[in-house]
């Protein structure tokens, strides 16, 4: 079948890699380049990780999301994965947090979890401070996606799979009864399924999904450590750090990267056209986010700052959802890259009819199925 899928990033990439894959002739119209630095895909880093608090159904399908990515690698050639493991630390106080409820969750599937009191953290994690009272855990599981390559090598592979990829043109409209759209241009483009991965600007495509897909704009920093310490951070793991006063995320240095900082909670306001360049102060609160964590703190330096666009669902559910001749996907609230071949694949059997569309929806909006899934990988 004809396939467009509009939007290049992560997921519509993923989308038709699989669709490729099953032999389906596709073409992808992405609104800036290729990759496009104002999307949400394109970083230095995404992480990929066991713990999601009470979320049973993503926690599992993590092992899912792994085998596809292993499936990708072959496909391109390369692996961009870094494993480096994962810190999660816990206030003394609170045993409903959700360092808490992702231990719990990980137990339910299996997993040992090894709560580390302040001494064995200080012990084993020399970067960081701990205060009296607190835990944690580590996985050796979890590590660094890297996001831009990936994009960019993703891109490649499918040109050379006959994919044809169409930068910097944006869509004026759709039609997801008819599986049409119409370029800023005037051109129409008809097909048999219509993908929409637009990420934050799904809503200037689908006015229906104003209400249920909310832009939410973030301020990440990147930071330098001291040249003391500098070869300690190439082997630190991540850190999700939801201990009170807390509650931000560090994406450790691999493979040439820098240090990253962002904030666990979301801001539920922006439009992603607007509003691009931090402010001072917004780096600087951003920055201050890890102060209390980092030893040494006063020796990093703040070396950039940037904006990024999640678009967040209802809970943080991803939504797939099949409308006319048309795929909606959307609402990955910041924790959607992982999962995006996976998505993919996932995708393709549900337009071979291998897997019920309706099935499809409520496994990527979180729930478990009364059945485990079996994705062609």
């Amino acid at each position: 079948m004809k396939v467009s899928v509009v939007g290049a990033g992560i997921i519509g990439l993923s989308a038709a890699w699989a669709l490729q894959r099953n032999g389906h002739q596709v073409t992808v119209y992405e609104q800036g380049e290729i990759p496009n630095s104002l999307g949400s895909s394109v970083d230095q880093h995404r992480l990929i990780r066991f713990p999601y608090g009470d979320e049973l159904g993503y926690t599992h399908m993590v092992s899912n999301a792994y085998q596809a990515w292993e499936q990708l690698w072959e496909d391109i050639g390369t692996s961009l994965y870094v494993q480096t493991g994962t810190l999660v630390l816990a206030g003394s106080s609170s045993n409903e947090d959700w360092a808490y409820s992702s231990a719990r969750t990980l137990e339910k599937l299996g997993f040992l979890v090894d709560w580390l009191d302040r001494d064995r953290l200080k012990y084993n994690f020399p970067l960081f401070s701990f205060d009296s009272g607190e835990r944690g855990f580590y996985l050796n599981s979890g590590g660094v996606l890297l996001a831009q390559p990936i994009i960019e090598k993703l891109s490649q592979y499918l040109t050379h799979q006959g994919v044809v990829l169409h930068p910097n043109s944006p869509i004026d409209e759709v039609d997801t009864t008819c599986a049409q759209i119409v370029l800023a241009n005037k051109k129409v483009v008809d097909a048999d399924i219509l993908i929409i991965a637009a990420g934050p600007w799904v809503r200037r495509l689908l006015p229906a999904f104003y209400e249920r897909v909310i832009p939410s704009r973030q301020v990440i920093v990147y930071i330098e450590p001291p040249a003391f310490l500098a070869s300690r951070w190439t082997t630190a793991p991540m850190v999700l750090d939801v201990a009170p006063f807390n509650n931000f995320y560090l994406v450790p240095s691999v493979m040439g990267t820098q240090i990253k900082i962002g904030s666990n909670s979301f801001s539920m306001s922006g439009e992603p056209d607007y509003e691009r360049l931090p402010s001072e102060s917004e780096a600087i609160a951003t920055y201050k986010l890890c102060q209390h964590r980092l030893k040494d703190f006063q020796e990093y330096s703040l070396i950039d700052a940037k904006t990024c666009f999640y678009s967040v669902a209802p809970e943080k559910h991803f939504i797939v959802e099949s409308i006319g001749s048309s795929w909606i996907l959307s609402g990955f609230s910041g924790h959607g890259f992982k999962f995006g071949p996976l998505l993919g694949l996932a995708l393709a059997d549900a337009i071979a009819d291998r897997f019920n569309k309706d099935e499809l929806n409520r496994w990527a909006a979180g729930y478990q199925l009364t059945e485990n899934i079996n994705i062609k990988v």
